[in-house]
């Protein structure tokens, strides 16, 4: 045997020997495989049995919770009601709305064109979105009380400043007299009457306009929907079959039912439906799908095979760059692009590792990646108050998971 037909005949050898293997390494978010996952199956169970404390107490609806590991998925439970007042049964695959979850996937899509040399981090935003000329900054920023005339900041707004929320400007932008923005372009014009409350990257305050923004300079250099490009760069290719802005007919029977929590009980919550899609929060998805999301992220941007994200624009989203700014919603997290990062010690309370990184949604919606464990978790409800980010059903959720590995 020649040296060279030897070689090609070992390394055929080991590629068909390995096949099932790669196959078995395919991240697949159907079934649960907690050895694959090194995670204890009993105490994995514990987690359901929680969560239906919180749904008999009358605090939430239903609760559908998934934990992978390793690239495997270890449990995927659902409890409670999809809807209470036809108690129609919690789904794994139930819909809901995901709110600010939305933001990692609209910086995801910032990333996918900064990857392809489209545009830069540090590119003033007025560069795409003409309305951003002009802006000014009040300089006794939130002190009330004085007579401040606004002046010219001392730089532009840049991209980077509104992935991490300290571009300085308000949540949301004011709205003139006129109808309400039918359109992502026309919802973003009004950015023209804002005032920052800052300096440009000297603090923090979370801004949905910020982050629809972002969405439009999407559409203005992809030069096509908001919404399209992100479910063909990343849903699509991500096989994220149940993840979009408006919900088909045919799959509005697992929407999940959105509630208010009252000392009498859940209420029924009324929701207004959107016109547009809207990047800081307007996504309908499930566990899977997300988990699927934010498995990629744990994959330094790849997923079975298929790249959505260069290492690089991953480790920008999910490095802390907000520096000692306080920044975020839980203790001791600094803020990367879309996604709340773990800093410091302080952040850890829930077992999660230094370095972790998170994102919740207004109706408690949340998911987290723990680099360190090689862990995703993601933990679905529908309630508009009260806990937001640091919920207990959150809380407990992420300290279960993180328990119930064995090595």
């Amino acid at each position: 045997m020649g040296s060279a037909a030897g070689r090609k005949n070992v390394i055929f050898f080991l590629l068909v020997s390995l096949a099932p293997a790669l196959a078995e390494s395919r991240f697949v978010t159907g079934k649960a495989d907690p050895e694959a996952a090194a995670m204890d199956p009993a105490r994995l169970a514990r987690i359901p049995a929680r969560m239906q404390e919180f749904v008999d107490a009358g605090k939430t609806a239903g609760v559908v919770t998934l934990v992978a590991r390793h690239g495997h998925v270890a449990a995927l439970d659902a409890v409670g009601y999809q809807e209470l007042e036809s108690k129609t049964p919690m789904r794994t695959d139930s819909i809901f709305r995901i709110a600010s979850m939305t933001k990692p996937v609209t910086c995801a899509g910032v990333m996918i064109l900064v990857d392809e040399g489209r545009v830069s981090l540090i590119d003033p935003v007025e560069k795409y979105l003409p309305e951003f000329k002009g802006l000014k900054v009040n300089p006794c920023g939130a002190r009330s009380g004085y007579n401040c005339a606004p002046v010219p900041p001392s730089r532009p707004v840049n991209i980077l400043d509104l992935m991490t929320h300290t571009s300085g400007l308000p949540g949301a932008a004011p709205h003139g007299s006129g109808p309400p923005p039918g359109t992502l372009a026309e919802m973003v014009t009004d950015v023209s009457r804002a005032t920052l409350l800052f300096e440009p990257g000297t603090a923090w305050n979370y801004s949905n306009i910020g982050i629809a923004a972002l969405g439009r300079i999407i559409e203005v250099v992809a030069k096509e929907p908001y919404d399209r490009f992100v479910a063909e760069r990343i849903f699509q290719p991500l096989g994220m079959q149940d993840t979009s802005f408006f919900v088909p007919a045919e799959k509005q029977s697992r929407v999940a039912a959105v509630y208010t929590y009252e000392e009498t009980g859940l209420k029924r919550a009324t929701l207004t439906p959107a016109k547009f899609a809207r990047p800081e929060g307007g996504l309908f998805s499930t566990a899977s799908d997300m988990a699927r999301f934010h498995q990629m992220m744990l994959n330094k941007g790849t997923l079975n095979g298929t790249r959505i994200l260069s290492a690089a624009a991953v480790e920008a989203m999910t490095t802390s760059q907000t520096r000692e700014i306080k920044a975020g919603f839980a203790p001791g997290v600094g803020h990367g692009f879309g996604f709340e990062v773990v800093r410091e010690t302080l952040g850890t309370y829930r077992y999660s590792s230094i370095g972790s990184f998170v994102k919740g949604g207004a109706y408690r919606t949340y998911g987290w990646v723990d680099p360190a464990k090689d862990l995703v978790g993601i933990i679905l409800m529908q309630r508009t108050n009260g806990g937001g980010d640091v919920a207990d059903e959150i809380n407990a959720f992420m300290a279960m998971a993180a328990a119930a590995i064995e090595r």
